[in-house]
Formats: structure tokens, C-alpha cells, sequence
């Protein structure tokens, strides 16, 4: 054949032992000369190259390959033109140019679309909220993830046809944007935001608001979201405000909410206190010294420091330990454990404070650990949660020792107005001056840091705002536990029951001034002595201040004009309004349409981190207010890291823009953003950068944004965290690509006057059908020229095509015989085929046989009908073929697959099933054995083909919709629709339902077409084995014992064909000059190689194989071998195992091969 290499010219006469002809000779000659014009030049350029000073070689030009984009005039909202071919190559700036406005104006993602609210859909409806990102400026990956998501599940709930809404929305995020904008106006203005004022100051923030907020919702949109973009709601809108003064107002009306004096976390470069969620817990191995703000040197954290308390009217003292010395200032007992005997004399006597002069009782507790130190502890109630128990327990003072800011209070003698890490050196010296001082020693310990402000939090007690969650918990445990509330994934369960369990009421104020303004007030009575502020009795909440004060009247039976109201300057824990989210943004309180047909939600998606600090608020706020669960399931995925599982930080450098992966960015532009949008210390960004220069030395390609949803949604499989690398997004990308291709190609197949049928109905008979007008089910003996010829059921399609091709014509490629009749021939001889019942092939077969060797190698080289390639290998006109069947029990498997994993929320089932469909199923198999069928004649079979094909692309196209919107729309949109009336865009078609493709599952047809695959993955590496490139065209022999397995390979000889790059016969016979695969038990393939390769280079090439292997497989061996290798890390150690077998077996197949090779040249 014309693509076969040349045999060499020595081996030929080595194996043949021929003499060469005159022409042979010449030709040898010609080539020689060649060979010595070619050394000679070479040598010169060596000897110049030696002699002549070097030239710096000019840098080629490498043109740079222009990215398609969609630059034809299409108006905003106006749909795309379909009209023009698509680019030679997937582009994603051209396939996700256009769509998102054209399904904004439609309407496509409103549960309006199509139906009319006031009538049940029968389907049912799905309702989610969007977890409101913060307004504090762009989007991570971490957002994407859930974007990615929930987007995905919404797409395909609708595509299922519910009516489906997707609320999007905002948070004001309270203290991270009031820390932004203040750093933002100190770095632009010099000024701090008392310096603006509140009223100026909350300015500021609504336009950093507005500038942020829209940016979030373009990047939202950039990735595709389906969501109504009509209902959005942003947490500090008129609607959510008048939902948060309602909450607040019945809660505290029915006592859940109070007023309180308590130790809460407060940020001293806040000035507030903060929620749980915003500390972040440092682990300190020991001595560490820490960056501070306010503080220029570092400040050393993780040392325990003992000193002693002298006892009162005694040379004894006390030694206790801290980890925080300078609260010693604030200690007001020291405490031993009751049963203690080292101080059973010292119950009941006093200590004395060296710097104050103070008197602390010496209490009895139990919590103190008699073990641990030397078993007598400080106690500070109103700096330490531990020692604030205590402080309540034994009735004592709670002296607190900080302002606001961090400073030491007055009365403190040399330590008042030092900041509180100054005050720790002082007070250390001091102690050392007084001989009190003990040690200093390294101490393990958690540091809790402000993740807004990067302070160290301080315990200080001050008077807040509560919420009673005893009842409230206790009702949430029960609605998991009845199974009316569905966590998944069901481990969450546990978290759940932990935190209900230890449930504390929930501190709700913030000393801040963006934000909800607790809608409390003060109240003063003209005439009467002002009571404390903390005094709980003295403040009512109105949805009004006119309401406010007719409650105060009320309560204190005065005239309302003698009512002097001061409203509570601080605002409202975030959480508090996003915990009201699943209803207000439908209107609530107010009994609006959508509350009606929307609440409750049907599914609250979001990630694990804050199941008890949003997902648990919700449900208490929507059972408390509502008297009903928010929804009806919460699905948790996994928290986003970095690569090396690193948690996104900005410090790290490791936080990126969705869209950067989207479009790409360079490393200098990563940079870039770093210092342009950053609030981080100078010495962060550094640090920031490096991490880049690391992770991303040539920047991050660009993926688009079909493959960074697709990767999102395929990496959840990973538990509770997710190690994304950035880079493999491009890997989907790739993916991408081969859809693109495909697509385009089976386009190109199908042509542009193809007509699909209407319906699934017409291929759904054919299966039924099962070729129904096939000869009978037997074998069949005939006289003449086949008495000899038995045939299997297995061959009959064949037979008939073939007998249906002679009926119209007289030989096989028309009205003259060629090759392709004598391989038909040779073929009907070596299958034993009956004729009796095909009497136009036994008419062709008798005339033929009776050609002689001589008229045989007259006849002209076979065409491309295909026809003689196979016998039973393709179908009749009327009937599927084995590659069709197959193809449409791979989309019944991935239909049903794809279907199954959205219901559980398992999307790595999803992403696998539609890779595994359109990389190896279409691409790899049914568009390669398609490809005879469309170079045939055979209009029927082209036809029939190009229906499956079609409803391959259909199928596929709508399954992976969901997680690939715009790739999807843009080919969906070049398909031929079936009918006249087809959905306008693939986010309204229906999505496959498995019923409907159940009736394409055949499992006996998957295990024969594997059955064929694996003689084409064996021939594969073969070729491998024995250094054959897999393009290259081989002579393949297949020898079977088994009958079925004969009657598989007679059915699928075509498709192995061309699968594996081979002329294909099934023989009973050994050829000669072959060498044996073994396919199964009984079945073996044979591979000539005779006339193909050297076989002498092949050798050679096979044995420096083994000698590699072998010089690799030592050298791992010492490795593996050396002293303490078991404590190699366990993946560098399953690496190795995995390289020894890899290598093992390279060893066994290339000896294998030179075995089999020397037995083939002793034939």
C-alpha cells in the first residue's frame, strides 16, 4: 500500500537471496552517491564551524497564531450570528462572545419563561438563593467553585423542566468593607473616617459599593450564571432593611433578643467586637515573633511566663504562669484546686498585687488542672473566657485594663497609656526589678487573630446585643434528625449535632457604622435621673423611632413628648440580615407573590466553612419568623485550596481572579493587581509576588471559561478540600478543543441539507426491530460451487448487502470486476458461507471462481466502496450496524449516569461519564469507524449514520449544557433543529431523560464491541512492542476457537480495521511471517511483520530497550534498597513501586518480542 514503508534493500536480498536486477543495482548506486555528497558537505561545515569565528544564529520569527473572536455587528441582547462557519479552531473568546446578553433579553433564566406562574407545573419548582459574596471587591476561585455549582444544578433542573429560580445578591459585609474603604481613604486622603464623619463616611462606602458590586455581578455573568438578574438583592437595599428591623423587633419584643454585659472578641484596630468567624486561630509551635498593626517592631507570642504572687503577712509566695504577662494587671484572685495538698494551708488567705497593692483572694476551683505548672493559676474574668467562669462563679471584680484601642487604662501607674505589647516588656522588667520574675519558657498555643484587620483579638467584656439560640438549636437538631432538613454530604451531620449542642447565645452588635443600625433605643425620662446604658430595662426597639418611643411611653406610663430616645449607634452583625436572606429577598414581611410561590427554597448549596455561621442562622431565623425550614436540603462542597493545599490568601499571592484563568494573565499583570487593588503591608505583597513568580512563572493561560467550570465541578470529588492547580484547568481546555472538532467534523458529515428524523422514535423501532427481515436463523448447504460453504446468522446482513449489491450490478465495485471482487471471494472462501438463499452472490461467486491466476492479476486495484472489505461488518441499508448499537447504549449508560449524579450531588460521576463519552466514545471510536460508511455509496447507510450521529452530538451536547453553557449553545445552535418548533436555545431544551434511552441499553453488544477493543488496545501495543508506528498499515490475522468470538470479529472487522490501522482477515490458518498477540484464552492476533520492518533494526532497537530498562530498574533497585527507605514519604515510595512495575513489565514485553522475532526468522 501506498502509506507502507519500503522494505530495505539489504534485508530484502538477505531474506530472499535473490539476485538484484540492473535497475536495483543502478538505483543503489545513485543512493550511494547521495550518501558521500552529503558526508562531504557535512564535513565542511564541521571543519568551518571549527575554523571560522561563530555567528549568532538569527531567532526564527514565529508568527504568532491569531486568536478568532466574534467581531460581527450583533446589538446587545440580539442574537448571535449563526450563519458564518465556525473558526478552524475553538476559540473561547469567539464561543462565549454575545450569548449571555442574548439570554438576559429573552428571558430564558426567569421562572416566568414559558408558563404561567398562576398554573402548577406538574414537574414542581426549584428555588435557591445565591450565597451573597461580600461587596468587598472581586471574586476568587472560591466563589467560582460555587458559581460552578449551583449553576450547573439550576441548569439542569431547568432543562428538566421545573420552574426554576436562581435569586442572585450581595453582602455588605460589614467589617471587611468598612476596613477597605477606611485604608482606601487613609492611603488616597491621609484621613481616618472620624476625620469624615459617619454621614460622609457611609457616602464613601456606597460608592465603593457601586463600583465593587457591579464588578461582582459581571464576573457572575462571565461565568455563565443563569441567574434572575431581575430579583437581585443586595443586603443593604430598602427591602432587606425593613426585614432586619422586623427580625429584630419581634425577637426582642418576645425576649429572644437581649442586651448584655459579657466578654465578647474584640479587634482594638476595629474599635468592635467581632463574630467567631472572623477570628482566625494561629497554631504556634512555640517562641514566635509576630507582625502587629501599630507596632513596629514584632511582637514574640507562644512563651509561658512564670512569676510569683507574695503571700499577705508571709515570706511565701505563689507562682502561676500566663502566655499574656501583661494582664497580670488585671488579675483579681489566683485559684488552686480544692483537693490540692501543696496549698491546702494558704485557703481562704490573700496574695498581694506587687504594682497595685491589690489584696486577690486565694479561690478553691475545680477547673484548675493540679498537674499542669504548678497547679495555682491567675485569674483575669474580664480578659479570659476561662477566668471570666470563674470571676461569675466566685462574685469577683472584672477589672478591665484596655481602652478600646489597646491602650493600658489610667490607675495603672508607669504602665498606663502604653500600648498592651509595650506594656508586656514593661511589666516583665518590672517584675524583674521586684525579684518576682521566674522563667520564660517556650509554650505551644493558639493565637487568635482578626482576619479583617490582622490584629490580635482581645477578651474584653462589654455591653452587646444578643440572641437566645437554645431553642432555636434544639429545633434544628430535630429537623435534621426527623429528616426534614437533609444535610449532604451526610459526615456533615455530625458538625451539626456538635454545634447545636454546644450552643451560646450569639453576640448580634458590632461596633461599626456600615451596616443595619440596631433599631434599639435609649430612653431618658425628662425629670428623672438617667439609669446605666447597659441596664437591658431601659432600651425598646421600633421598626420606627416613632414606634420606639410610643413602646417606652407605654412601658413607663409617661406622656411621649417626655421621651428622650437615643438610638443604638452600632450596627448588626452581618450574619444576622444574610440569615434572613431566603426570604427577604422575596419581599418578607410583606406577603408578596413570591413569597407565596418561593418560600420555602428548595436547595441551600454552599461550602462547608459556614454551616453553622450562615446555614444554621437560616434555619433558625426561618423557623422562628416563618414558622418553616428555609429549605428543604443543604449540599456543602468542599473548601478551595491552592496546589500544595494551601488556604487562598492574599498574603500567599494564591487568591485568583476566576476571570484571569478565564481570559489568561501574564505573571507581570498578576503583579499588577497585587499592588493596584490590594490593602496588603508592603512586606505582604513581596511576599505575595514570590508566590506568583512560583506558582505561575509564565503567567496562566488562557482556559476559558466552559473548562474552568468543568474542571471546578469534576475536582469535588476530593472530599473536604479541593487542591486546584490552576494550570490543569488547561487541561479541560483541551477538552474543549476535541468537542469543537468533533462537532465540527460530524458537521461536515452530516452536510447542510441533512434532515434529522422528527423524532428518537424511528432509531427506537430500529432497535426494536432487531433487523426483522433477515434470512432465517439456520445454516444452510448448497450444490455447485459452495457445497463446501456453511454459514453462521452472524453473516446473514452481510450476505444480504452483498446480494443486493449484485442484484443492481454485475460484479461488486459495478460493471467491471476488480480487485475488490477477488478479496469478496477469498473472504466468502474463508468464512464458509452459505449461498443457497442469495442467488445473485451465487451467481457472482460461480462466474468468478471460474477466473483463472492469470485474468486475476490483470484485474485493475479496488476503488473505495468499502463493500469488500468486510462480510457482516456494516449493516443493511434498513438496520443498525454493531458501532451503532453501540453508540447508543454509550448514551443510554451516559443519559442515565449523568441523571443519577445530579440527584446526589455527585458532579465528578457527571464530568466523568461525559468525558469518557465524548473523548473515547465519539471521538476516538464512532467518528473513526463512521468515516468508510461516509467515503461509501451506500446512500441508506449514510443516511442511517448520520441519524445516529446526530442524535450522538444532540445527546451529548444537551447532557453536558450544565456545566458547559456557551461551548454547548454554540454548537447546539449549528445542529439541524428535528422539528419546526424546537426550543430557541439549549438552556430550554429538554435534558435527556433515561427512560427515554433505555431502550437503547444492550449489554450484549457493549461485551462484543469490547470484545473488539480489546483486539484493537492488544494490535496498539504490539505496534509499540515492536516499534511500529501506530499510523503505519499492518497485515492482521485473526484466529479464534470460539464461534461467537469469530462471529464478533466477522461483525466488527471493519471498525478493528480502522481502529488499529490494519488489512484484517479471520483465519483458521497460521500466516507465515507473522507474529503472534493473544487477545484472550482463545483468541489470538497475528501481526506480519515480514516486508514491514527490519528485522534485524527492529531487534537492535528492542534490545537497546531492554538495556535502558534494565540499567533503570538497577539503579531504582540500590534506591530502593538503601538504609531507612521506609521512611521515604509514602508517595515518593508508591512513585517508585509503580516505576519498578512499569519497568518489570516493560522488560518482560521487549523480551517477549526479540523471543518472537528469532522465532519468526527460524520459520
Amino acid at each position: 500500500m501506498a502509506d507502507q514503508p519500503t522494505q530495505d534493500p539489504a534485508a530484502a536480498a538477505e531474506g530472499d537471496a535473490k539476485p538484484k536486477t540492473a535497475k536495483q543495482l543502478e538505483k543503489e548506486a545513485k543512493k550511494a552517491a547521495k550518501l558521500a555528497k552529503f558526508a562531504e558537505k557535512q564535513a565542511k561545515a564541521a571543519e568551518k564551524k571549527s575554523d571560522g569565528p561563530k555567528q549568532e544564529k538569527k531567532p526564527k520569527k514565529v508568527e504568532e497564531k491569531k486568536v478568532a473572536t466574534y467581531d460581527l455587528p450583533t446589538a446587545p441582547g440580539e442574537k448571535k450570528d449563526i450563519t458564518v462557519d465556525l473558526p478552524a479552531q475553538y476559540s473561547p473568546k469567539y464561543v462565549e462572545a454575545a450569548w449571555n446578553a442574548w439570554w438576559k433579553k429573552e428571558g430564558f433564566f426567569k421562572p416566568e419563561y414559558g408558563r404561567n406562574l398562576n398554573e402548577p407545573n406538574p414537574k414542581g419548582s426549584f428555588v435557591m438563593v445565591i450565597p451573597p459574596p461580600n461587596v468587598t471587591g472581586t471574586l476568587h476561585l472560591g466563589h467560582a467553585l460555587t458559581n460552578s455549582i449551583e449553576d450547573a444544578i439550576c441548569r439542569w433542573h431547568r432543562m428538566k423542566g421545573y420552574t426554576t429560580l436562581w435569586v442572585p445578591g450581595c453582602d455588605h459585609a460589614g467589617i471587611a468593607t468598612q476596613v477597605a474603604v477606611e485604608k482606601k481613604v487613609k492611603r488616597e486622603e491621609g484621613k481616618t473616617r472620624h476625620d469624615l464623619g459617619r454621614e460622609e463616611f457611609i457616602k464613601r462606602v456606597w460608592q465603593w459599593k457601586n463600583e465593587k458590586g457591579d464588578r461582582i455581578y459581571q464576573q457572575m455573568e462571565e461565568m455563565g450564571s443563569s441567574l434572575d438578574w431581575d430579583r437581585a438583592t443586595f443586603t443593604m437595599d430598602a427591602g432587606p432593611q425593613e426585614a432586619v428591623k422586623e427580625a429584630f423587633v419581634r425577637m426582642h419584643e418576645d425576649g429572644t433578643i437581649y442586651r448584655s454585659n459579657r466578654l465578647v472578641n474584640w479587634s482594638c484596630t476595629l474599635k468592635s467586637a467581632i463574630s467567631d468567624i472572623e477570628v482566625e486561630k494561629k497554631e504556634l509551635p512555640g517562641r514566635t515573633e509576630m507582625i502587629v498593626p501599630g507596632y513596629t517592631d514584632k511582637v514574640e507570642f507562644g512563651v509561658l511566663v512564670s512569676f510569683a504572687y507574695p503571700v499577705e503577712d508571709s515570706d511565701e509566695k505563689i507562682i502561676v504562669a500566663t502566655t499574656r504577662i501583661e494582664t497580670m494587671l488585671g488579675d483579681t484572685a489566683v485559684a488552686v484546686h480544692p483537693k490540692d495538698e501543696r496549698y491546702k494551708h494558704l485557703h481562704g488567705k490573700m496574695v498581694i498585687h506587687p504594682f497595685t497593692n491589690r489584696k486577690l483572694p486565694i479561690l478553691q476551683d475545680d477547673f484548675v488542672e493540679m498537674e499542669f505548672g504548678t497547679g495555682a493559676v491567675k485569674i483575669t474574668p474580664a480578659h479570659d473566657p476561662n477566668d471570666y467562669e470563674v470571676g461569675k462563679r466566685h462574685n469577683l471584680p472584672f477589672l478591665t485594663i484596655f481602652t478600646d484601642d489597646g491602650f493600658i487604662v489610667d490607675g495603672y501607674g508607669q504602665f498606663a497609656g502604653m500600648k498592651r505589647f509595650d506594656a508586656r516588656k514593661a511589666v516583665l522588667e518590672a517584675l524583674k526589678e521586684k525579684g518576682l520574675y521566674i522563667e520564660t519558657k517556650d509554650n505551644p498555643m493558639v493565637v487568635p487573630v482578626c482576619s479583617r484587620s490582622k490584629d490580635i483579638i482581645e477578651p474584653m467584656i462589654k455591653p452587646q446585643w444578643y440572641v437566645k439560640c437554645l431553642d432555636m438549636a434544639a429545633k434544628a437538631v430535630e429537623a435534621v434528625k426527623s429528616g426534614e432538613l437533609e444535610i449532604i454530604p451526610k459526615m456533615h451531620e455530625k458538625t451539626w449535632f456538635h454545634w447545636m449542642e454546644e450552643m451560646r447565645d450569639w453576640c448580634i452588635s458590632r461596633q461599626l457604622w456600615w451596616g443595619h443600625q440596631i433599631p434599639a433605643y435609649f430612653v431618658e425620662i425628662e425629670g428623672s435621673t438617667s439609669p446605666l446604658e447597659d441596664k437591658d430595662d431601659y432600651w425598646v426597639s421600633g421598626r420606627s423611632e416613632e414606634e420606639a418611643r410610643q413602646k417606652a411611653a407605654k412601658k413607663f406610663n409617661v406622656p411621649a413628648e417626655k421621651i428622650k430616645l437615643t438610638q443604638d449607634p452600632d450596627v448588626l452583625d452581618t450574619w444576622f440580615s444574610s440569615g434572613l436572606f431566603p426570604f427577604s429577598v422575596f419581599g418578607w414581611p410583606k406577603q408578596t407573590r413570591d413569597m407565596e410561590l418561593f418560600y420555602p427554597n428548595s436547595l441551600l448549596e454552599t461550602g462547608h466553612d459556614i454551616l453553622f455561621f450562615w446555614v444554621a442562622r437560616m434555619v433558625f431565623f426561618g423557623q422562628k419568623l416563618l414558622g418553616k425550614l428555609p429549605f428543604k436540603q443543604v449540599y456543602l462542597h468542599a473548601m478551595l485550596r491552592d496546589a500544595h493545599g494551601r488556604k487562598m490568601s492574599k498574603s500567599l499571592g494564591n487568591v485568583i481572579d476566576p476571570v484571569d484563568v478565564i481570559l489568561g494573565i501574564t505573571l507581570k499583570e498578576l503583579n499588577s493587581k497585587l499592588e493596584e487593588n490590594s490593602n496588603l503591608d508592603p512586606r505582604e505583597i513581596e511576599k505575595a509576588k514570590e508566590g506568583q513568580k512560583r506558582d505561575y512563572p509564565q503567567g496562566i493561560p488562557e482556559c476559558g471559561t466552559d473548562a474552568l467550570r468543568f474542571a471546578l465541578c469534576a475536582y469535588t470529588a476530593q472530599g473536604r478540600d479541593i487542591n486546584l492547580d490552576v494550570l490543569r484547568v488547561n487541561g479541560y481546555r483541551n477538552f474543549c478543543n476535541k468537542l469543537w472538532n468533533a462537532t465540527k467534523f460530524a458537521l461536515m458529515n452530516l452536510g447542510k441539507d441533512f434532515k434529522p428524523h422528527e423524532s428518537l422514535k424511528t432509531l427506537q423501532e430500529m432497535v426494536k426491530s432487531r433487523s426483522s427481515n433477515s434470512p432465517a436463523n439456520s445454516s444452510h448447504t448448497t450444490t455447485g460451487p459452495s457445497n463446501n460453504i456453511q454459514c453462521s446468522d452472524n453473516n446473514l446482513p452481510s450476505l444480504v448487502e452483498l446480494n443486493n449489491t449484485l442484484e443492481q450490478y454485475s460484479y461488486i465495485e459495478g460493471y467491471r470486476p476488480t480487485q475488490a471482487d477477488l478479496h469478496v471471494l477469498e473472504r466468502l472462501g474463508k468464512t464458509c458461507a452459505s449461498l443457497s438463499q442469495y442467488p445473485h452472490l451465487l451467481r457472482w461467486y460461480c462466474h468468478m471462481s471460474s477466473f483463472s491466476q492469470e485474468e486475476r492479476k490483470s484485474l485493475p486495484k479496488a476503488g473505495h466502496t468499502h463493500v469488500s472489505s468486510s462480510i457482516g461488518s456494516r449493516r443493511e441499508g434498513n438496520s443498525l450496524s454493531m458501532v451503532d448499537k453501540w453508540m447508543l447504549h454509550q448514551l443510554s449508560v451516559a443519559v442515565k449516569e449523568c441523571n443519577a449524579a445530579f440527584k446526589e450531588f455527585n458532579f465528578p460521576r457527571a464530568t466523568t461519564a461525559l468525558y469518557n463519552l465524548w473523548w473515547y466514545q465519539l471521538c476516538d471510536v464512532y467518528l473513526e469507524c463512521l468515516k468508510p460508511v461516509m467515503y461509501s455509496d451506500n446512500e441508506d447507510a449514510k443516511n442511517l449514520s448520520r441519524n445516529v450521529l446526530y442524535t450522538a452530538l444532540h445527546v451529548g451536547l444537551t447532557l453536558i449544557s450544565p456545566f458547559m453553557p456557551f461551548l454547548s449553545e454554540e454548537l447546539f445552535q449549528r445542529l439541524p433543529p428535528r422539528t419546526a418548533n424546537q426550543p430557541p436555545s439549549i438552556c430550554v431544551t429538554p435534558y435527556p431523560e433515561a427512560e427515554e434511552y433505555d431502550i437503547f441499553f444492550d449489554e450484549k453488544v457493549d461485551e462484543k464491541f469490547k470484545f473488539g477493543q480489546k483486539v484493537i488496545g492488544e494490535v496498539r501495543s504490539a505496534k509499540a512492542k515492536y516499534d511500529i508506528p501506530n499510523k503505519t498499515r499492518i497485515e492482521l490475522t485473526i484466529q479464534s476457537e470460539n464461534e461467537d468470538n469469530r462471529a464478533t470479529l466477522e461483525s466488527l472487522i471493519q471498525d478493528i480495521a480502522t481502529l488499529s490501522v490494519s488489512d484484517v482477515k479471520i483465519s483458521t490458518e497460521k500466516p507465515k511471517g507473522s507474529v503472534p498477540t493473544p487477545v484472550t484464552a482463545d483468541t489470538v492476533a497475528w501481526m506480519k511483520l515480514q516486508g514491514l520492518v527490519n528485522l534485524g533494526k527492529c531487534q537492535e532497537k528492542i534490545q537497546k530497550r531492554i538495556q535502558d530498562a534494565e540499567e533503570k530498574l538497577k539503579a531504582l533497585q540500590v534506591e530502593m534498597a538503601k538504609p531507612g527507605y521506609e521512611k521515604v514519604p509514602e508517595e515518593v515510595q508508591a512513585r517508585n513501586n509503580t516505576k519498578k512495575l512499569d519497568l518489570e513489565a516493560e522488560l518482560e514485553q521487549s523480551k517477549d518480542a526479540i523471543t518472537k522475532i528469532l522465532a519468526m526468522e527460524t520459520e
